[in-house]
C-alpha cells in the first residue's frame, strides 16, 4: 500500500497554519493587554503583556514598538533604544511609524542628555517624514540648548584666559614692585658719591684744621719756652 504523501503534507501544513494562527492569536491578545495597563499607567504590567507578545513573535511590529515605549516610561533609556531599533528592523514599509521610531529615541537620548546623538536621530526622523513638526519643533529646542552650553563653556574659558592675563600682569607688577624697593634699598646701603666740589671742600676743611692744629701747636710750645725761661731767670743760681 503506497502512502499518499501529499495528503499528509497538506495535513502537515494545516497543522502548521493553525499552530502559527494560535500563536498569532495569543500575540495579539498579549498586546491588547499590554496596551490596555500601558494605558492605565500600569508599566510593569504593561512589559510583562508585551514581553510575551514578543517572544511568541520576535518580528511584531507593534509589540516590539510598545515595548520600547515601555522601557522608556521606566526609564530604563538604554532598554528603550535597543528597543525602539529592534523595532526598525523589522519595519520597512511605514514611514509614519518609522519616523516616531527615530523621534523616540531622539527623546530617550535627551533624557540621558546626549544632546548630539539626540540631535541627529531628530534629524533622521525628519528625514524619513520632513512634515513632522513635532520632531522639528523638539530638534529645535535640542539644538539651542546646545549652542547654549557651547557658548557657556566658551565663557569659561574666555574667563579662566581672563584671570590669567589678570593674574600674570598682577605677578609682573609685583615683581617691578619689588625690584623697585630692592633697588632703593640697596641705594640706601651704598655710600654717597661725591661730586668733586664737595671732595674740594673736604679736603680744604681737613687742612684748615690741621692748619689750625699745627698753629695752636706752635703757640702752645712757645708759650712753654717762655713759661720756662722766667722760671730760669728766677732759680739762678748762687755761687
Amino acid at each position: 500500500m503506497k502512502v499518499d504523501i501529499t495528503k499528509y503534507g497538506l495535513i502537515f501544513v494545516a497543522l502548521l497554519v493553525s499552530l502559527s494562527a494560535v500563536a498569532q492569536k495569543d500575540v495579539r491578545k498579549n498586546v491588547r493587554k499590554g496596551n490596555k495597563a500601558y494605558n492605565n499607567q500600569k508599566y510593569s504590567e504593561a512589559f510583562k503583556f508585551y514581553n510575551n507578545a514578543v517572544k511568541e513573535n520576535p518580528q511584531d511590529k507593534e509589540g516590539n514598538y510598545n515595548l520600547g515605549n515601555t522601557f522608556y516610561r521606566q526609564k530604563q533609556w538604554d532598554k528603550s533604544v535597543d528597543q525602539y531599533q529592534k523595532y526598525l528592523t523589522s519595519e520597512t514599509e511605514d514611514p509614519i511609524k518609522m519616523s516616531a521610531a527615530w523621534h523616540n529615541i531622539g527623546n530617550t537620548l535627551l533624557q540621558k542628555k546626549d544632546l548630539g546623538k539626540s540631535i541627529e536621530a531628530y534629524k533622521m526622523a525628519l528625514r524619513i517624514n520632513p512634515k513632522d513638526e513635532q520632531t522639528r519643533y523638539n530638534l529645535a529646542v535640542v539644538q539651542k540648548m546646545m549652542q547654549d552650553q557651547q557658548d557657556q563653556q566658551d565663557q569659561s574659558g574666555g574667563g579662566e584666559n581672563q584671570q590669567q592675563q589678570n593674574d600674570q600682569q598682577n605677578d609682573q607688577q609685583q615683581q617691578n614692585q619689588n625690584k623697585d624697593q630692592q633697588k632703593k634699598a640697596e641705594e640706601q646701603n651704598q655710600p654717597e658719591q661725591m661730586s668733586r666740589d664737595n671732595a674740594r671742600q673736604m679736603l680744604q676743611a681737613i687742612e684748615q684744621d690741621e692748619q689750625e692744629t699745627q698753629e695752636k701747636v706752635n703757640r702752645m710750645k712757645a708759650e712753654m719756652q717762655k713759661q720756662k725761661a722766667q722760671n730760669n731767670r728766677r732759680n739762678n743760681k748762687d755761687w
